[in-house]
């Protein structure tokens, strides 16, 4: 018999959310996650995938999978430090290290495991991190996991940024002080001020942590935001995954050698977590050579960000400051928003609403990922839908 207290905590929260417009309706794909996809047998335009290169469709990533099925079959069989490690881990490994301009790198299960893993194997509750406040759920839930004392600064904002770190190392009470930052912002595709953060960093004697997720691939010849400032010598910690641009599943940390070999012996997830299996490991490692010999996926990606971005300012929609290709289109009233998501999704585009508390309350969007394999007919099409679902709720005139 269940418990009747968990029912009733289940029964009113989950209804307070649908009340509040903040449940979220999980939508099965029919078909590949490409540019177009199918829903409940209808045809839409996808503008909701983190698949920026539309590598995870590719012919190639697919053929480089099968083959390493074929040779290693479809689990590793262990975790890393046991027998998981096959030559593939290596490989890759060694190819991301090469491909973010540092000296060694190390593989993760997923984006979000990189940074359980790597804060709280240096950080403790002897530190301190200063964290700026529109940082990814998992930065948040790897610096908690480190007990560390985490200082939020304001977002981007590097006079609040300079005064916390000073405040943080003129107390005396902290061993180590780190920074984190994410590289690109996913909610509103803005870029961190990595050249100053790295003056603080180096005025105050901060360690240096980047999660690139959104940027690698992106920005930087696809390299990332560090590579794009010129900061690879400069940036102690690169933190990437392997499941948006670069079209798979998995993270890695990318850095100098000696923290790359602590991270080997002492972050849990590498530890106790079975190896990425060998199709990923090799989709991943045929991506990054596609990415390392051309940049038409990326000059496609960018051509296509700005596209949109141009048809949907010029109707009217707010989309905000972004700085990359993803596009917020920023509504405001959670409610709205989940019912303009809906009208889009029933004139045959697919872009989903995101709320609270992915996004502060009353900041709610719809987050648009136009990617390398949409045509500009697609765009087209989508413009004039955003159009008529914008005059229709008011949002545009």
């Amino acid at each position: 018999m269940s418990s009747h207290t968990l029912d009733r905590f289940l029964k009113e929260n989950l209804q307070d959310l649908k009340e509040r417009g903040l449940y979220n309706v999980i939508d099965p794909l029919e078909s590949p996650n490409g540019p177009v996809i199918q829903i409940d047998g209808k045809e839409l335009i996808n503008l909701s995938s983190n698949n920026y290169l539309g590598l995870a469709t590719d012919d190639r990533l697919k053929k480089a999978a099968i083959e390493a099925i074929n040779q290693y079959g479809v689990g590793a069989g262990a975790v890393r430090t046991i027998n998981g490690t096959l030559k593939l881990h290596v490989e890759l490994e060694e190819k991301i290290a090469e491909f973010k301009h540092t000296e060694a790198a190390i593989a993760y299960q997923s984006g979000f495991n990189c940074n359980m893993a790597a804060i709280s194997a240096v950080m403790d509750k002897e530190d301190a991190i200063l964290s700026d406040e529109l940082n990814h759920a998992s930065i948040i839930d790897g610096c908690r996991l480190s007990k560390a004392k985490i200082i939020r600064f304001q977002h981007s904002d590097m006079d609040d940024l300079r005064k916390k770190a000073k405040e943080a190392k003129e107390s005396g009470q902290f061993k180590k002080i780190m920074v984190i930052t994410d590289g690109v912002f996913s909610m509103d595709g803005d870029i961190a001020k990595l050249p100053d953060i790295v003056e603080i960093a180096e005025e105050f004697d901060l360690i240096t942590y980047v999660d690139d997720a959104h940027g690698s691939g992106v920005l930087g010849n696809g390299a990332g935001t560090v590579k794009h400032f010129g900061l690879s010598d400069k940036i102690d910690f690169q933190i990437g995954t392997l499941s948006k641009a670069i079209g798979v599943v998995g993270g890695y940390v990318a850095g100098k050698k000696e923290l790359i070999d602590w991270l080997k012996v002492r972050s849990r997830p590498f530890l106790f977590s079975t190896a990425l299996t060998p199709a990923d490991v090799a989709a991943c490692i045929k991506a990054i050579d596609i990415l390392s010999n051309s940049t038409e996926l990326q000059d496609r990606l960018w051509g296509n960000g700005h596209y949109l971005k141009k048809g949907l300012k010029e109707l009217g929609f707010n989309i905000g400051e972004s700085e990359t290709p993803i596009t917020p289109c920023i509504i405001g009233d959670e409610v709205k928003t989940q019912q303009f998501s809906k009208r889009l999704n029933e004139e045959g585009v697919y872009a989903k609403a995101i709320v609270f508390p992915t996004v502060p309350r009353g900041t709610g969007r719809v987050r648009n990922m136009p990617t390398a394999a949409h045509t500009k007919e697609m765009l087209d099409q989508a413009i004039a839908i955003y159009e008529m679902v914008g005059k229709e709720l008011g949002v545009i005139s």
